[in-house]
C-alpha cells in the first residue's frame, strides 16, 4: 500500500473518503491528512465499530480506489 500517494494527493482523496464515510467532518478530514492509522481511528470512533472492521473497511475502500 503506498500511503504516501494518498498524503501527497490528500485534497484529491479527502472528498472519496468522505464519500465513503460521510458522518465524517471537514475537521476530522483536516486532522486525517492522509495518515492511514489517524483514519482507522476517526472511523472507529465515530461509527462506533470495532478497529478491526474500521481496518477491513479502509482495506476494501483501498483496493476499490486502486491506491496500491
Amino acid at each position: 500500500m503506498n500511503w504516501d500517494r494518498i498524503e501527497g494527493n490528500w485534497k484529491v482523496f479527502k472528498g472519496q473518503v468522505q464519500q465513503q464515510w460521510g458522518k465524517l467532518t471537514n475537521d476530522d478530514l483536516d486532522i486525517i491528512a492522509g495518515n492511514r492509522e489517524e483514519l482507522i481511528g476517526r472511523i472507529q470512533h465515530t461509527y462506533g465499530i470495532a478497529r478491526d472492521e474500521a481496518e477491513k473497511q479502509v482495506t476494501l475502500w483501498e483496493k476499490d480506489k486502486k491506491v496500491f
